[in-house]
């Protein structure tokens, strides 16, 4: 089971699930893609805090993760 901790940090996410990138991506969160980024803001940053900065709904991010077979924790 592909389970996404909302308390973990996006570097963690994406080293655990390296396909979060793209869907991620997609969402709106174009700078994931700059590995730099990834692993610097990316150490620190959460998804919440994420959405906060970049005004994407964290309700939008959480059924998208859903519908690519992914349990949404945390939060």
């Amino acid at each position: 089971m592909k389970t996404v901790d909302l308390s973990k940090t996006v570097y963690e996410l994406t080293s655990e699930f390296p396909e979060l990138v793209d869907i991620l991506k997609d969402l709106g969160f174009r700078d994931i893609t700059n590995p730099v980024v990834r692993n610097t803001a990316g150490r620190v940053m959460t998804l919440p805090k994420g959405c906060v900065m970049k005004g994407i709904e964290l309700e939008k991010v959480v059924k998208t993760l859903e519908e690519h077979g992914y349990t949404v924790k945390g939060g």
